[in-house]
């Protein structure tokens, strides 16, 4: 079985369980694809970046046909993650890759973390001031991780109170921008495979709007959730083991 194969097969099963979470798939598609190609800023950000725009946005169909987005509430967080991501996708030009892979390794602990600790729901008197506070260094984290906001958003939203679907739909929404606006300071550096970055954008298109519908229609998130936390945590962590051999 050939790498591409490999690659698209691993990319689509991470863009249906990151769409049923309305993430976007950058934050495990930048481990995974990390495990393939050897450049993280030039290579794997770029590409994960672009991914998570596309697989961010067919998300974002899966869950308005269950009308599971706050469009007013998505809007607004888009706006400022939008602003804010490229100040950490320029920041990460000037820092060495060992730290950039440290500093997401914590990150994806802290999700993790939040993922498996149980938050209470508070429908209608959610504390969005706070998540829109909250977004601007997550933002700026993100952009310089290559990864996208929502990976971080997702679990701020759950926390200020929204329930878990309706915040998978907004996050959704909310980190499609942002993804894209990251990307603009690699524009002059990427290196792109044009056969592997296509057929992975596909893959990555269909996967998650399986997964956001899938997630409307018929799955509780909550276990979910937990053991896609320790999927992202175990491929991370074997990334950094590989960068010391």
């Amino acid at each position: 079985m050939s790498a591409l194969v490999i690659t698209a097969i691993g990319l689509f099963i991470l863009s249906v369980v990151s769409g049923m979470l309305g993430l976007g798939v950058a934050f495990s598609a930048v481990p995974f694809l990390g495990l393939f190609l050897p450049d993280l800023v030039h290579q794997v950000q770029p590409l994960s970046l672009l991914l998570n725009g596309i697989t961010a946005l067919f998300a974002v169909f899966g869950f308005a046909r269950s009308r599971l987005v706050d469009w007013r509430k998505a809007i607004t967080l888009a706006l400022i993650t939008t602003l804010t991501a490229p100040a950490g996708a320029w920041l990460v030009q000037y820092v060495d890759q060992v730290y950039v892979w440290f500093a997401y390794l914590a990150s994806v602990l802290y999700l993790s973390y939040r993922l498996f600790r149980p938050v209470q729901e508070r429908p209608g008197n959610e504390n969005f001031r706070l998540a829109l506070i909250l977004a601007v260094p997550i933002s700026v984290l993100s952009g310089f991780l290559g990864i996208g906001p929502g990976f971080l958003l997702m679990p701020t939203l759950i926390l200020v109170g929204f329930n878990t679907k309706m915040a998978a739909g907004i996050n959704a929404f909310a980190v499609c921008p942002p993804s894209f606006s990251s990307l603009i300071p690699h524009i002059g550096t990427a290196r792109w495979n044009p056969t592997l970055t296509v057929t992975l954008l596909i893959v990555g298109a269909v996967g998650s709007f399986i997964g956001a519908r899938l997630t409307s229609l018929y799955v509780p998130s909550g276990r979910l959730k937990q053991l896609f936390g320790v999927l992202i945590v175990i491929m991370t962590a074997y990334k950094i083991i590989t960068l010391f051999r």
